[in-house]
């Protein structure tokens, strides 16, 4: 059995209980998280995690800053006209993040990013995206709108959180069901995954919505 006093002092940081945060909900889904659960997980009592979250709010708003750390690691701000170039960036990454923590989506969907840094980060965007000549209010309604996409997207990518499996079934599983005669369209869509492909869709999608914005007159 660990010893979970001596667990609280060997090196817990709160980076160390988010990553656990994360690799928990990954693995179990976001309802099954507590913050007992997550302090067995460390091989410490719970009451040691409230010294770096104060309380499961707190540790949930962490969740999702923690991926969107991860999301935007390295992606500095557009630089000049570059602005097209970064946001497909910002976006890509972003999906490429909530992909590989699927269980953090219904957090990501629904929970503001204020944190600190977040709020550095985003003061830092808005900036760049002003010295390129964009209005204030354009340069956030493209980062806003790009990023509730993004969310949305890989939300229906995924189709099922961890811990939400077994709800719906997809299109496939009503192939036996459809009609041809009064299904065609949607029976070739099964046959011939038309219009399924993710990768081809978000890319497209993200590209329609850049060209848009950039193609608007600025004051």
């Amino acid at each position: 059995m660990p010893d979970r006093r001596a667990g609280a002092k060997a090196g817990l940081t709160r980076e160390r209980v988010l990553d656990a945060a994360l690799d928990y909900v990954d693995a179990h889904g976001l309802p099954a998280l507590s913050m007992r659960k997550l302090g067995a997980q460390l091989g410490v009592e719970a009451m040691s995690l409230y010294r770096h979250v104060p309380n499961k709010d707190a540790l949930l708003d962490g969740l999702v800053d923690r991926v969107m750390e991860t999301a935007f690691t390295g992606l500095g701000a557009p630089s000049g006209d570059d602005w097209p170039a970064w946001l497909r960036a910002f976006a890509h990454g972003l999906r490429a993040a909530l992909i590989a923590h699927p269980g953090v989506l219904p957090l990501a969907a629904t929970r503001p990013v204020n944190s600190p840094d977040a709020l550095r980060m985003s003061e830092g965007w808005l900036a760049a995206m002003r010295a390129a000549g964009l209005p204030l209010g354009r340069a956030l309604d493209i980062v806003n709108v790009l990023a509730t996409f993004t969310i949305g997207h890989t939300l229906a990518e995924v189709g099922q959180t961890p811990g939400h499996e077994g709800s719906e079934p997809d299109l496939d599983q009503h192939a036996a069901e459809l009609d041809p005669a009064e299904f065609p369209n949607l029976l070739e869509v099964i046959a011939t995954r038309a219009g399924l492909d993710f990768d081809s869709r978000f890319t497209q999608a993200v590209d329609i919505l850049i060209a848009g914005y950039a193609a608007l007159p600025r004051p």
